[in-house]
């Protein structure tokens, strides 16, 4: 059968676990109807092989163990292979270890295999720009030979699935602002320490860099900056210059942040479409690279709501993928205080940040002066202005080493996990200097957090001689609901609309914000 063919009326289908999908927010059809003969690719997940371990995170596994243990199947792979190839659609590529499929096929032939409709629309994007793509709603099926075996089918509607999370500062609203060198002074991090050795991966949904402004703006702060290469994931490419007010701020940002921050570190940019399927397949790229990164730093994500159930599973998979490999995860927790910018009066976590396998970053409004903290408190400047996410998953339980955080009930009254674990400096008002663009700005936003701790756990990790995973265990350790916890500075004041700062743990910058020299003292004493 050719892939131009259409796949029998009476193919037996299954329904797809957790695929089920809202509509966007359909502005008006797209003003060219979508082709039912153009060929489209979209990402296929496979479970984990049978017997796959049961993910401990103090059980670390090299590459080649984890591609015999935590794998896909080759015997699901063939299974799949065959399927769908008799079905009229081209296997592109496989990759076992990251359990993915990457499949092309005509839109007519995807749509009858996965029992779904495609449509292209414009719609309204979260930040109410229109957008256009393709759009589907309800339940996906698989063919029914592969029920259990595929358990993700993602792209087939490519709605822009994250947004950034930053923050630019009007000129006149900045009370102070900081180099990323000096929150290396206030923040304590390891002088002795440059991330040599490491690398640092960022993942980005869009814009670019271009290498002459790094030099310029790492020049400009006295220091040799990092080396930086881009890596293109599902046709994406690092173009620098087309989105000055959007894209391109968040990469240079999480670049300049990372770069002066670990400047010995190698830094390893993974571009992706702004889909589901590109922000898995970056994630996984990233983790499964030749050279395994010491962090993976996201300034992307979305409340938890928006994402289908798949599509949350496969990537908090890749985040166990991560850690079981070694991988430190840092995430931005949102810019939109505890309602995460949702409408419907409820408080939302965003994702990715809300998976128990990443480092969750909240933030704060700084004011320090050579390096002394004057105050901080939690970053909220009130409806609309901005505020560091954080709040309880609805999705994802609350992991032991959380359990005795003083983590309250989420929104639907479930013991979840609790949103953030650590933070630093987000205001915008108070934010960091960068240069985008030829322009010197002022940025802020939890995007700036997620770069600042993976460039500190790139140098504790150098320290360490190993890299560190899932800190989870050793930060929380036996922390209770009041005391403050070792290597960290409490934040005790302010809130992000429900939550309000605590001592110990809150809702709202975690644990607190970093104290470099101390955490290496604590990771140092936790590894013996």
């Amino acid at each position: 059968m050719s892939e131009h063919e259409e796949t029998p009326v009476d193919l037996p289908l299954v329904p797809l676990p957790g695929s089920n999908r809202h509509s966007a927010e359909v502005i008006a059809p797209a003003t060219v109807p979508q082709d039912s003969g153009a060929e489209i690719e979209v990402t296929v997940i496979l479970r984990r092989q049978p017997g796959a371990d049961t993910f401990d995170p103090s059980v670390r596994l090299s590459r080649e163990d984890f591609a015999a243990r935590m794998g896909a199947d080759a015997a699901d792979v063939a299974s799949v292979t065959a399927a769908l190839s008799g079905l009229g659609l081209r296997v592109l590529s496989t990759d076992l270890p990251s359990r993915r499929m990457r499949v092309a096929g005509t839109t007519a032939v995807l749509s009858r295999v996965f029992g779904t409709h495609l449509e292209a629309v414009t719609s309204r994007a979260t930040d109410g720009t229109e957008v256009h793509h393709r759009n589907r709603t309800g339940m996906l099926m698989v063919p029914a030979s592969l029920d259990g075996i595929i358990t993700a089918v993602l792209g087939l509607d490519d709605r822009p699935q994250a947004r950034a999370q930053f923050r630019v500062a009007e000129a006149r609203a900045v009370a102070v602002s900081y180099t990323p060198l000096d929150l290396a002074e206030v923040y304590h991090f390891p002088a002795q320490f440059d991330g040599s050795g490491q690398t640092i991966a960022l993942i980005e949904l869009g814009g670019g860099f271009a290498q002459a402004e790094l030099d310029t703006y790492f020049a400009s702060l006295g220091i040799t900056g990092p080396h930086v290469t881009a890596v293109g994931v599902d046709g994406a490419k690092n173009v620098p210059g087309a989105d000055a007010a959007g894209a391109d701020g968040e990469v240079l940002l999480d670049i300049e942040v990372a770069g002066a921050l670990s400047p010995g570190a190698n830094i390893v940019v993974y571009f992706a479409p702004n889909t589901d399927a590109g922000f898995v397949d970056a994630v996984s790229e990233a983790t499964h690279a030749s050279v395994t990164p010491t962090a993976i730093s996201i300034s992307w994500g979305q409340n938890e709501d928006a994402w289908t159930a798949q599509a949350r599973h496969a990537l908090d998979q890749a985040f166990v993928d991560a850690a079981t490999l070694g991988v430190t995860v840092t995430v931005a927790a949102g810019d939109n205080g505890s309602s995460d910018g949702a409408s419907d009066g409820r408080n939302h976590a965003d994702f990715p940040a809300s998976s128990p396998h990443v480092l969750a970053c909240g933030g704060t409004s700084l004011h320090a002066v050579s390096g002394m903290v004057q105050s901080e408190v939690v970053w909220n400047n009130g409806k609309g202005a901005g505020a560091t996410g954080g709040g309880v998953s609805d999705v994802f339980a609350i992991p032991t080493w959380q359990a005795s955080a003083g983590v309250p009930a989420s929104s639907r009254g479930t013991a979840g996990r609790g949103v953030p674990d650590v933070a630093a400096v987000a205001d915008p008002t108070t934010g960091y200097e960068v240069l985008v663009d030829g322009q010197k700005k002022i940025y802020g936003g939890t995007s700036a957090v997620a770069p600042l701790w993976a460039a500190l756990v790139a140098r504790l990790a150098q320290a360490h001689g190993q890299p560190l995973g899932l800190l989870h265990p050793r930060l929380y350790g036996s922390v209770s609901a009041a005391p403050k916890q070792e290597g960290f500075r409490d934040i005790t004041s302010g809130n992000n609309g429900s939550f309000a700062a605590k001592p110990g743990w809150d809702a709202c910058t975690g644990l607190g914000v970093p104290d470099g020299t101390a955490l290496l003292a604590l990771l140092t004493t936790s590894a013996h």
